[in-house]
């Protein structure tokens, strides 16, 4: 078992390490292996093959690696707070409030005239992700069945994405042109000054998760378990959903909603590892999270090229059946 769990961990490390070296060759403009080392190495810009390795290709990579694995990471931190496999921060539209939140703050800040930073977006999607997940564990009180608080997920995620919808129509500003695409879910445009910003977030969130990773492990076998060995299951369950909306309100703040990552990923680790302990749930979830959306983002860029899709469209296409197949499971049982 420890063998079998040692190796799936050293594959998953060389599929990420794949992945970021075939993005980084990948594109409109073909680089060499070589050239990449000696452009790296040297932190040349001089050249456009340098700018675009250093200023386009490399942020968006790390944006793929580390929000990907912390989007993945939040799902496995919802899903072990509502005790279902089913739970997600886009399904049950955590998400979607962040993204409302964000779209807002960009309007707001483009009638008055106003400019913000990376801190303003990571506040305001935390405030939408906090006001949605509110909701949800507010419906989560009064209903018992997880089909009907899946539901109701959904149509807080539809709700917000409405109200998004309107906002982006009513927006003619030409500072708002990416608005719809971001709100499509992309790591298109990522700088290295919003690298700066979610990077340690997304650190501190995953370090977090590490950290609560043994009172997951208690709260697994239940509340009336969890309080009988003495833990304060009320601060858990503030400390575990506050973690999770950190991370998926930093993924949504600079990249957009991502769909069905935060249900499929969690999901591929328990079969792939064949286990539901969070210390190896969740530097494997992160991983694999990472490896997932390097693959899509790829896709995303490479399919059609030189037309972009946005990476939830290719997230979908793979996630979904993951989450049907979840969905006719437990109907089975």
């Amino acid at each position: 078992m420890k063998k079998r769990i040692i190796c799936l961990y050293v594959l998953l490390m060389a599929l990420v390490l794949l992945l970021v070296a075939v993005n980084l060759i990948s594109g409109s403009t073909r680089i060499s292996f070589s050239k990449i080392l000696h452009l790296m190495v040297h932190a040349d810009r001089s050249s456009v093959e340098g700018t675009i390795l250093l200023d386009v290709r490399l942020p968006r990579i790390l944006a793929a690696l580390f929000l990907g694995g912390g989007l993945a990471l939040s799902g496995y931190l919802l899903q072990a707070f509502f005790a279902n496999p089913i739970a997600g921060p886009f399904v049950l539209g955590i998400s979607s409030g962040a993204k409302l939140f964000v779209a807002v703050l960009m309007v707001t800040a483009v009638l008055y005239g106003r400019s913000f930073g990376a801190a303003a977006m990571i506040l305001a999607a935390l405030a939408g992700s906090a006001v949605a997940t509110f909701f949800v564990i507010l419906a989560a009180r009064r209903v018992q069945n997880m089909a009907v608080l899946i539901v109701a997920g959904v149509m807080i995620g539809y709700i917000c994405s409405a109200i998004t919808e309107l906002l982006v129509s009513f927006a003619n500003d030409s500072n708002i042109v990416n608005l719809h695409n971001w709100s499509m879910g992309s790591f298109s445009s990522i700088s290295w000054e919003q690298v700066r910003w979610f990077l340690p977030v997304i650190l501190l969130g995953s370090g977090a998760a590490v950290f609560l990773s043994k009172g997951i492990e208690v709260y697994l076998y239940g509340e009336n378990y969890a309080r009988s060995v003495g833990m304060n299951v009320k601060v858990f369950r503030i400390l575990l959903i506050a973690v999770s909306s950190l991370l998926s309100a930093t993924v949504t703040a600079f990249a957009g909603p991502i769909s069905f990552v935060g249900i499929a990923v969690p999901h591929l680790v328990r079969g792939l590892f064949r286990t539901a302990s969070p210390r190896h749930m969740i530097p494997a979830t992160f991983l694999c999270g990472s490896a997932f959306c390097l693959g899509c983002d790829l896709l995303a860029r490479e399919l059609f090229a030189p037309m972009e899709l946005s990476i939830s469209t290719i997230t979908a296409i793979f996630g979904a059946p993951i989450v049907i197949s979840l969905i006719l499971k437990r109907k089975g049982r």
